[in-house]
């Protein structure tokens, strides 16, 4: 009787633990299913495009033999990867010499100079471009420096190559400082033991240390500068690569063919950069362990000041780009009359209406925080934390790391394809703010997910445990236990979503419409009209809207800190 009794108790419990596991399975498969239909479906609508004539007949490879026989188009290819190639290798010695100043260096203002250098990350990568054409262009500032040094104009090349540099140098800049933050003291201390030179140790320990994080930088500046679709728009004139060649190709002729054909080209390189990455990342081993010491650099004046200057050269390098910008968004007439005023401004909020594609802006970029940061991070809390099935896990697992090796403008072509098909059941979704969000928060997607699962493996899996041996259902632990110690990560994602947002332009610049228009692509607008002050105005009012939402962003971090991670303190007495 005792014995049935027990049973009687236990089933119910049992089956409340087991609805709670096909809750989560669900769960995760609506996220899978999220993924599949707005990254995996219009990825595929590119391919299936690429084997399709204009009439949807099978063609073969009738449209990439078609792309192999035009010189232009090949030419832009070539373009594309020798530029891409170039601002790779300036960029990675000039960012490795700054993080190498920032973390072996004692030089003063080390947290000003890191916020100066975060200052492109704030503007659309255009801002650069617009910048070189008020410095070097035909009525430019340094004019006569330029031709001085041979260099006939800015326009074409030198001005793509000199406007990457500026636009990627900090997400270089990130990555390797975080990889020369990770060393041990103790192969630096038995170094000097043996009285080896420092430029010996730099060869043999450092470099060695840091050679996963230099791969990694390159992978992701060469990725970058490919895909980027802005500067090359605004400063490339006549110089053609990929990414304006899938442009004119879709909107300017309507030839969807060999513009999916293109499309694929560009996934290809970053495909290829993105599979190295991951597979040196993989080789990777562990640069600190339990007994390791951190590395503390020691003063050394000359080395100290030395690194200081450079540092100050990049710094007002980045603020001379920046101030260009900010000046001749006030100047009254370039150049013949320079007195400040609110012309620009006027003229772009106003008389250009470029002040709803602001407010359009704004709401694509706080959707994208809200809604992207839900998504993401509870896609990696079911992934990570419940018990789903294999084969589902493997699914979203890759489809959460896609987006990485995914550019932007191939993303959005991919969107024409399949969401404007009159059979997709989504069609009512295209041109509209939804799909733009949508679209920000798939590209996007994969820093999001693995800042997340970053601090989901931090929790200890007991949490879990625990809570499914007291038949506690997975949902209430997240709620309850989860979510408030993982607060402070959601805050940098939210973050990361909302400034990529007010910034991108590649990822929604096929699918808006007069009525969606973001300020992003209005600055491309303006600058195509000729009005480059007015795409100045648009390009610093972005700079600024995003620097004061790192500022909100700051202080919503510091008071989440406050109510949320107490228990981090330490306990006195």
């Amino acid at each position: 009787m005792p014995a049935a009794a027990a049973e009687s108790i236990a089933g119910p419990v049992r089956l409340r633990a087991h609805w709670s596991e096909r809750i989560a399975h669900v769960a995760l498969a609506a996220v899978a299913l999220v993924l599949l239909v707005f990254l995996a479906a219009p990825l595929a609508a590119i391919l299936l495009q690429s084997f399709e004539d204009s009439a949807g007949h099978f063609v073969g490879v009738a449209n990439f033999v078609s792309y192999a026989r035009t010189p232009a188009l090949l030419d832009s290819l070539w373009n594309s990867l020798w530029v891409s190639s170039v601002v790779t290798l300036v960029v990675i010695p000039l960012a490795f010499a700054a993080a190498y100043a920032l973390t072996r260096s004692c030089m003063p203002a080390k947290a000003l100079f890191r916020g100066i250098t975060l200052i492109p990350l704030l503007a659309p990568s255009l801002l650069s471009a617009i910048s070189l054409i008020y410095w070097f262009g035909n009525q430019g500032a340094l004019r006569q420096l330029m031709l001085a040094v041979g260099v006939e104009q800015i326009y074409g090349a030198p001005g793509i190559v000199l406007a990457e540099i500026f636009a990627v140098f900090p997400h270089a800049l990130m990555i390797l400082i975080t990889a020369l933050t990770l060393s041990d003291a103790r192969l630096y201390e038995a170094a000097d033991a043996l009285g080896t030179r420092a430029s010996r140790k730099f060869w043999t320990i450092t470099l060695p240390g840091a050679k996963y994080g230099l791969i990694s930088a390159s992978a992701v500046t060469f990725t970058l500068v490919i895909t980027d679709f802005g500067i090359p728009k605004v400063i490339g004139g006549s110089f053609n690569v990929l990414a304006t060649d899938v442009f004119k190709l879709v909107i300017g002729q309507q030839d969807f063919q060999r513009g999916a054909v293109v499309g694929l080209l560009l996934l290809a390189p970053a495909m290829f950069t993105f599979s190295v990455d991951h597979m040196m990342q993989r080789r990777q081993t562990a640069m600190l362990t339990a007994r390791a010491v951190p590395l503390a650099p020691r003063p050394s004046r000359g080395f100290d000041a030395a690194m200081g200057a450079y540092c100050l050269a990049i710094a007002l390098l980045i603020l001379a780009m920046l101030g260009m910008a900010v000046f001749a968004s006030f100047a009254t007439f370039w150049p013949y009359n320079l007195a400040p005023s609110l012309r620009h401004y006027v003229h772009g909020l106003v008389d250009a209406e470029v002040g709803v594609a602001f407010v359009n802006s704004l709401k694509m970029a706080a959707g994208t925080a809200v809604f992207g940061t839900a998504l993401v991070f509870t896609g990696a809390y079911l992934l990570e934390k419940t018990r789903a099935p294999v084969a589902l896990r493997g699914l979203v697992r890759l489809l959460a790391t896609l987006p990485m090796a995914v550019p932007g403008l191939v993303l959005g072509l991919g969107y024409i394809f399949f969401f404007n098909a009159p059979a997709n059941p989504f069609n009512n979704l295209y041109h509209t703010l939804t799909l733009l969000t949508l679209c920000t928060i798939v590209h996007f997607y994969t820093t999001g997910h693995l800042t997340a699962v970053t601090a989901l493996k931090a929790l200890d899996a007991e949490f879990e445990a625990v809570s499914s041996s007291l038949k506690v259902p997975f949902y209430r632990t997240f709620w309850r236990v989860t979510l408030p110690i993982c607060t402070p990560a959601l805050v940098d994602i939210a973050r990361y979503f909302f400034i990529n947002a007010m910034t991108t332009i590649s990822a929604v610049v096929f699918i808006y419409a007069p009525d969606t228009k973001v300020a992003a692509i209005a600055i491309l607008n303006l600058d195509e009209a000729g009005e480059i002050g007015a795409a100045a105005a648009m390009a610093v009012l972005i700079a600024f809207t995003s620097a004061i939402a790192m500022l909100l962003f700051m202080l919503l971090s510091r008071w989440v800190e406050r109510r949320t991670q107490a228990w981090r303190k330490p306990v006195s007495g």
